[in-house]
């Protein structure tokens, strides 16, 4: 397909270039801009919809703003394709994502003009406002503009920065994309019209003049006079709630219109006294057919064809076990009416849309507010009900406290079902399951699993379903099973057991999770240099089956425990055990594998897991290590 032709646009290597064009030229720029970001998603994959529809506020952003003098900071980093576009990564747009390439959210170590990495949203209210007394403090004048999406106003984060900057007064600009919400709609010239004028010198150096006279009025009077004017503005605006936090609310203007959005931030740009709140509403997908008639589906896109739209996706081998979660979890509420599920703004990802669609009274959509969703759990459990978490792990530590405080301490039977464990490929650090394991397995009372297959995953489901005195997780991977026949019906688990998958003399690897396939594979490569190799699947994390551990590390020459997860886990609860029963002492040579620690850059899982040294032919290489066959080592880990 031939490459979009983009002649204003090719003049654009910078935003100091793009605010050397006239204003009548930036429709043109954002037409194009907007072929180029579908061009080159279309290559890669990535966040679509929210991108396309943000490009005209981008062009009006960085045509306004002095940046990167003036701090753009991006919520979430969805939104910012159009805008690595201007900042001189148009080159490598192509690379999103890839093992090298450009990050498919903000960086800091990836250009000056992303100022704050994001990738967890709604976190840029709070780090422009830390930059804000920081510029404030180092007595500069440049602008700081926050640029948030409304489902990232869903999560508490966001208000407490908002009242924050309320109170301290700085100068903060914030920019409310509303793509989905509507808190209020456009209408129209009107509705420009009154951004401009509430926006502009004038009207707020005649409202500041009104206060003062109102305050020398009597207190009766001038409450009157406050109540009527926010009434007034509130009703033409919808922005109560943010002029209540101490914002200055302007809005809603239409984001896709570049008249209408240029003067109102050259307005706020100019303002010197507290912060502002400008409303934008936008559409997803807005420019490109058909993401425009699904916006979900676009949000997050494989590659495509850009004249049709179809995604290249590979057919799958294997169920996916956030599919095999779902299915297996609505077979138990079946015949289980106390089962209820529960997800932060996540139900397509965890797959509890389809929970959603056979349960509708028993599922709950939290919004992007994972503290809540631990509490909001805790109390359903309180009650006597049997609510299912699910939600990622990365974005489970967000909800930390509320593990620890209002679900481990009270020992309630909150399950939690961690999706995206382990390595998650293009989406990298920010978004790979690394630590759930020790920051669950150290909580007292706390059961802990991960199955090794899909038939496990099952079988994991139905055994937190009996668990009814503790709190409990399972952990599981984005991405297909391995092709195994799954049971009609999971059955319960021994609490705390293992399982003996394989038999050997010489050599133990002992394994959590979905490592299990990399240990078989390792164990049959073992066996042709003569070393018979014993595979073990733990199953729990906690609480770990000692009497399996300690029968391994007694039969054994070498004990090798691989999980993929983060050191201060698996691994080392193990090793705990073993120190304390003495098994250290006679010479046993035991490795633990787990994630490096330091945070892995995307790629595909595959060399991920590879460069983690997970894989089998790691796994081979660690035990010739062990045994001081360094050669050999060498040799296979070369190969």
């Amino acid at each position: 397909m031939a490459v979009p032709s983009t002649p204003l646009l090719d003049q654009v290597h910078l935003p100091e270039d793009l605010r050397r064009l006239p204003q009548s030229a930036l429709p043109q720029l954002a037409d194009e801009l907007r072929a180029e970001l579908i061009d080159a998603v279309s290559v890669t994959g990535g966040h679509l919809g929210a991108g396309l529809g943000v490009v005209e506020l981008t062009v009006a952003l960085h045509y306004v703003f002095d940046t990167p003098r003036d701090r753009l900071i991006w919520d979430v980093g969805h939104q910012a394709y159009p805008h690595k576009i201007l900042t001189g990564r148009r080159d490598r747009m192509r690379t999103l994502r890839q093992a090298g390439g450009l990050s498919g959210f903000t960086r800091r170590a990836e250009s000056e003009y992303d100022p704050f990495g994001a990738a967890h949203s709604s976190t840029s209210i709070s780090a422009g406002l830390g930059m804000a007394v920081a510029r404030d403090l180092e007595g500069g004048d440049n602008r700081v503009v926050c640029v948030i999406g409304d489902g990232a106003m869903s999560a508490g984060m966001a208000y407490e920065a908002m009242n924050n900057a309320g109170a301290l007064r700085s100068r903060l600009i914030v920019i409310l994309n509303d793509n989905d919400m509507s808190i209020a709609p456009p209408t129209g010239a009107m509705s420009a019209y009154l951004a401009r004028l509430v926006s502009g010198r004038a009207y707020r150096s005649f409202r500041g003049a009104a206060k003062q006279l109102a305050k020398k009025l009597p207190r009766f009077l001038h409450d009157k006079a406050k109540q009527a004017e926010e009434y007034a503005r509130g009703f033409w605006t919808g922005g109560t709630l943010f002029e209540e936090l101490g914002f200055y609310y302007v809005g809603p203007i239409d984001g896709h219109n570049l008249t209408h959005l240029l003067p109102v931030l050259e307005n706020v740009r100019d303002a010197t006294d507290g912060p502002i709140l400008v409303h934008v509403v936008t559409q997803k997908g807005k420019g490109y057919a058909p993401a425009e008639a699904s916006a979900d589906k676009y949000h997050g896109v494989a590659k495509f064809d850009v004249i049709t739209g179809k995604q290249a996706k590979a057919t799958p081998n294997a169920p996916a076990y956030t599919r095999v979660f779902a299915e297996s979890l609505i077979k138990e509420a079946g015949r289980d009416e106390k089962i209820v599920a529960v997800t932060a703004a996540m139900p397509t990802g965890t797959g509890l849309d389809l929970f959603g669609q056979a349960f509708p009274k028993r599922t709950f959509d939290v919004g992007i507010a994972e503290q809540h969703a631990v509490t909001f759990s805790a109390g359903l459990a309180a009650e006597g009900y049997k609510p299912f978490c699910a939600i990622y792990s990365t974005f489970l530590q967000r909800g930390y406290d509320q593990v620890v405080h209002d679900v481990a301490i009270q020992n309630l039977p909150v399950r939690f079902a961690i999706d995206r464990a382990g390595f998650v490929g293009a989406d990298g650090p920010t978004h790979a399951g690394s630590f759930d394991v020790g920051f669950l397995a150290s909580l007292p009372g706390f059961v802990v699993m991960a199955p090794s297959d899909e038939a496990e995953l099952v079988h994991m489901i139905a055994t937190a379903v009996a668990i009814d005195d503790a709190p409990s997780a399972f952990r599981y991977p984005r991405g297909e099973g391995v092709g195994i026949d799954l049971p009609e019906r999971g059955a319960v688990l021994p609490i705390g057991k293992g399982r003996i998958v394989r038999e050997g003399t010489k050599v133990a690897l002992f394994s959590l999770g979905t490592r299990l396939a990399d240990c078989l594979a390792a164990a049959e490569q073992l066996d042709t240099f003569g070393l018979s190799a014993t595979v073990a699947d733990a199953r729990f994390a906690k609480p770990i089956d000692s009497a399996l551990l300690l029968r391994l590390a007694r039969e054994h020459d070498v004990l090798i425990l691989v999980e993929e997860g983060a050191e201060g886990g698996f691994g080392s609860h193990a090793l705990g055990i073993l120190a304390r029963a003495g098994a250290l002492d006679r010479g046993l040579k035991i490795r633990a594998l787990a994630m490096p620690d330091r945070f892995l850059e995307q790629d595909k899982p595959e060399a991920m897991i590879a460069a983690a040294g997970l894989d089998a032919r790691s796994i081979v290489a660690t035990v010739f290590e062990a045994l001081g066959r360094g050669a050999e080592a060498t040799a296979m880990r070369r190969a």
